[in-house]
């Protein structure tokens, strides 16, 4: 997925659609997270486009960015959703969401979260290991349901992206053993409560080629095969998410791509019938999004020259957990032949991990705002209060209008739940 076209210059400065980011920055303060709604539209547009009428169930993967107002929108235009958690259903629900078409992911799943899901009515879980499914069943004939249930197998498939990211390989903590599979579904078909609806399988995130799609569907076409000779139907396959964007020079796919190759490969093996469910979530909100950050002061040592920043590791996680790579845009367009010097984009936490971006090539001065690209994704949703941080607004932008649709936490909201000793 290439970056959003909706965030440009106009007039020498950097624009949400039709907002001026230097506009939203003086109503809103920073740091702060700003999303493009058009940007949202134009991602999903992209899968519809690769869908074309056939069998496809796109469950937004949530965890990417939860906010109720995205969640709102996505399910607007037909989406369901990955969750992973029970407080993740529980999102749906207050935006609105079906939970008729809710896929429900991990490998932790305490008993109040199943509960909750079998109450609510789930598309299906996806059952991560022996003892998941026997819960599962156990709860389902408690309440006298019956739970859908999806095996996630781990394929032993490398997805060539970075290893905290990376799902699909069997030192993964992530899904049941290929091998051990075609067990698992005899023992769920003997478990009481439960019905097989699909197989399920997840490979990485940040994705860029087609070649661990395609071993991956490989495998799992060949244990349908099997479990088909065992009388085990589905109907449904789910390949999970994980297409990557762009955050500098990425090579990625379209959503057509992907799609094409799996529809291509479910007909040439007589599986054309099966509904396909996919996951996506970064590829729908990561570059719909930026935060925006103030320059506080300028230093420099014999090594580096710093631009320290009212945003931190707090705000955006990415850079110092996975050492990842995101674009630093001045609000303000500085003639190309401005003089710049190198710096290290760093914040105000006290650890030396706190950093945005290191070697920038930057024409700043203090007080300057920068806006920090391909932040729709683990941005806000991987945030946190650490150093007594209160974590920053978000606006959603629409052409010319600007909605915040998550207030800025004050200093006594951190606190508000905890007290002292008597």
């Amino acid at each position: 997925m290439t970056a959003a076209t909706q965030f440009q210059y106009k007039n020498e400065v950097l624009h949400a659609e039709d907002t001026s980011l230097l506009h939203l920055a003086k109503k809103f303060g920073t740091p702060l997270y700003v999303y493009s709604l058009q940007a949202l539209k134009d991602a999903w547009k992209s899968y519809e486009e690769g869908m074309q009428g056939r069998d496809v169930l796109i469950c937004y993967g949530m965890k990417a960015n939860s906010n109720l107002a995205i969640l709102n929108q996505f399910h607007k235009m037909g989406a369901g959703f990955d969750i992973v958690s029970g407080g993740e259903l529980a999102r749906v629900i207050a935006a609105g969401g079906e939970p008729s078409k809710v896929v429900f992911s991990g490998v932790g799943k305490q008993s109040w979260e199943i509960r909750d899901a079998l109450e609510a009515g789930v598309k299906c879980f996806n059952v991560e290991s022996e003892g998941e499914l026997e819960r599962i069943s156990r709860i389902a004939y408690e309440l006298g349901k019956t739970a859908p249930v999806s095996l996630r197998v781990n394929p032993d498939v490398d997805a060539k992206t970075h290893p905290y990211i990376s799902t699909g390989l069997k030192e993964n903590k992530f899904g049941i053993d290929i091998q051990h599979a075609k067990d698992v579904y005899l023992k769920a078909l003997k478990l009481p409560n439960l019905k097989i609806t699909g197989i399920d399988c997840h490979i990485g995130s940040q994705i860029t080629e087609l070649a661990p799609y395609k071993d991956a569907l490989k495998k799992l076409i060949k244990l349908i095969k099997k479990l088909e000779g065992l009388g085990i139907k589905m109907q449904h396959i789910d390949l999970g998410g994980g297409l990557g964007i762009r955050y500098t020079n990425e090579q990625t796919l379209a959503p057509a791509q992907l799609l094409d190759m799996i529809f291509t490969t479910l007909d040439a093996n007589n599986l054309g019938h099966l509904q396909l469910v996919l996951e996506p979530g970064r590829s729908l909100v990561g570059n719909a999004g930026v935060l925006l950050t103030r320059v506080e002061y300028i230093k420099s040592n014999e090594a580096k020259n710093f631009a320290v920043v009212d945003a931190a590791m707090n705000d955006l996680l990415r850079p110092t957990l996975y050492d990842a790579w995101h674009g630093i845009q001045t609000v303000i367009k500085h003639p190309e032949s401005s003089k710049q010097e190198t710096y290290d984009v760093v914040g105000p936490i006290c650890e030396s991990g706190d950093w945005l971006a290191k070697d920038r090539s930057l024409h700043i001065k203090p007080g300057d705002l920068l806006a920090v690209m391909s932040a729709g994704a683990y941005a806000f949703s991987m945030a946190s209060q650490y150093n007594s941080r209160p974590r920053a607004a978000e606006v959603m932008v629409r052409g010319n209008k600007a909605d915040v649709i998550r207030k800025r936490e004050n200093i006594q909201g951190l606190f508000i739940n905890e007290q002292t000793l008597d």
